[in-house]
């Protein structure tokens, strides 16, 4: 049951994540506590962390979502964006050269060259 109300609750959130991500924070809290070992749990719960401006938290939740599933390239595009927010370049550059390698996305290029242009 209560890896139902879970899934039921990971559901509700990630289909409120794009139009009202503070909403979508109340129902993947309830997910992630309900099964708190769920990268995937982790991952949304940390992109909504981050679309309401709650680094912190988005970043605790990405390095959880990334230990996880360390082949998570999201989780790891989402750590690096985190720690670049917040002036930690060398960090931020590891986690998106991760990324890159595992799918090379255009954003997680593009935000890897904001890494290259900090270094520099």
């Amino acid at each position: 049951m209560q890896e139902y109300e879970a899934f039921v609750a990971f559901q509700e959130g990630s289909a409120m994540l794009a139009d009202d991500p503070r909403r979508a924070v109340v129902a993947l809290e309830r997910a992630r506590d309900l099964e708190p070992e769920q990268g995937s749990v982790r991952e949304a719960l940390a992109r909504a962390y981050y679309a309401t401006g709650r680094m912190a938290a988005a970043e605790a939740e990405f390095a959880k979502a990334v230990e996880l599933d360390p082949v998570n390239d999201y989780a790891h595009y989402g750590l690096g964006l985190c720690r670049l927010r917040r002036g930690d370049v060398v960090a931020a550059g590891a986690h998106l050269r991760l990324a890159v390698a595992m799918r090379p996305d255009p954003d997680y290029r593009e935000a890897l060259d904001r890494v290259a242009a900090a270094l520099t």
